[in-house]
């Protein structure tokens, strides 16, 4: 575990290409005291779902991350997608901007898509003084992308408190938005290749001893990557695309900044057109290389992740998940760790795209029906 105390410690942190290696509390440094932890998640999430809404949950989750990344003024910092929410830490001189960014996305998100987003901040020290810690490592899952790795139990705790009513950020004064740019979700979702997309989420139990959830993260993880392409849910070349896009209205809503809804959609299904040619023809536009970007999406997608526990979104085949569930459940009746599954066709992805033109595009993966909602909803322990 390494220790680095000033407010650069996130640049200073070695990107870790090698997902098994995360297993290692080593690869893990404590964010420091003074940091501030946000949380934001959706309220009543599986009634969206069940509604047929989960397209529009993705992208509020997504929204969180995108939202914080513009406000930010691009200067990295760690987040983590979690599907219906998601979690960030910043350095407190841009605790305002959090603040202010979290207000605009509560009040956007209701007045928009009809929502309901909580959010909270908490300093570490607080999360330090409740008993847990935060430590974060930098994941590297291509060249041109990093994703954040949490770890020692802080975000999970700031979570619930959140949901406790902790902290809360109050939504903001009517009409205010967040800076949404490059948010979008313009593709279709994949099928799954080897039979299933399988959602995983595990967690550590409740007084497990200190290890052990490691163990079984470096276990399952070993047991996914006997799968083509360690489970990838996303084609190699990249996810298919259709035109229309499935997801143009939402895309309309995240980008319309307060115009008229349906002039927007209007524009937006002409741009489509031209995006979906240029996929379908494989013509260069100016220095726009379709099957490069396409493939770039694939390479940049954030399938598995650690948030306090194990997050996972696989092209799994029946072999493979009996083997990951067994192992799962063995751990489970051992009291080493709380876990959920969930089983769809498909895998979605929602992205935020600063450039099109350079390679660090971010792309945050789903199951298509519920995925990491569901599969939290379904957890044994």
């Amino acid at each position: 575990m390494t220790h680095l105390s000033d407010a650069q410690f996130y640049d200073r942190l070695a990107p870790v290409p090698d997902f098994a290696r995360l297993a290692d509390p080593a690869c893990f440094a404590r964010v420091p005291n003074d940091w501030v932890l946000g949380t934001a998640d959706i309220v009543d999430s599986t009634g969206e779902i069940a509604c047929g809404r989960y397209k529009t949950v993705n992208m509020v989750g997504a929204a969180v991350i995108s939202a914080m990344t513009n406000a930010m003024g691009g200067r990295a910092f760690p987040f983590v997608f979690g599907g219906d929410g998601a979690g960030f830490a910043v350095p407190p001189e841009h605790e305002a901007t959090a603040r202010d960014t979290l207000a605009a996305l509560r009040r956007w998100a209701e007045e928009e898509l009809s929502i309901e987003l909580r959010a909270a901040l908490v300093t570490v020290e607080r999360v330090r003084r409740a008993g847990h810690d935060l430590l974060v490592a930098r994941h590297a899952a291509s060249p041109g992308v990093d994703y954040a790795m949490f770890s020692g139990g802080g975000l999970a705790w700031a979570e619930t408190a959140m949901k406790a009513g902790s902290s809360l950020v109050p939504p903001a004064s009517p009409g205010v938005q967040p800076d949404l740019t490059g948010l979008s979700c313009r593709w279709s979702n994949a099928r799954a290749c080897n039979g299933m997309i399988l959602s995983l989420v595990a967690e550590p139990a409740p007084g497990a001893p200190v290890g052990s959830f490691q163990r079984v993260a470096r276990h399952i993880t070993a047991l996914s990557e006997g799968l083509s392409r360690a489970g990838h849910p996303l084609p190699e070349a990249g996810p298919p695309i259709t035109w229309p896009p499935p997801g143009l209205t939402l895309d309309a809503h995240v980008s319309r900044k307060g115009g008229n809804l349906m002039l927007h959609r209007a524009r937006l299904l002409g741009q489509n057109l031209l995006i979906w040619l240029l996929f379908r023809t494989g013509i260069r536009l100016g220095r726009f290389e379709p099957d490069h970007y396409a493939r770039a999406v694939s390479q940049n997608a954030d399938f598995r992740k650690m948030d306090d526990g194990l997050k996972m979104t696989l092209d799994c085949d029946d072999a493979t998940r009996a083997r990951i569930e067994a192992a799962l459940e063995e751990a489970r009746a051992a009291g080493l760790i709380r876990y959920g599954l969930h089983v769809q066709d498909e895998a979605m992805v929602t992205c935020f795209v600063p450039s099109a033109m350079t390679d660090d595009h971010v792309h945050f993966v789903d199951g298509a029906a519920g995925g990491y909602a569901r599969a939290a909803a379904a957890m044994r322990g």
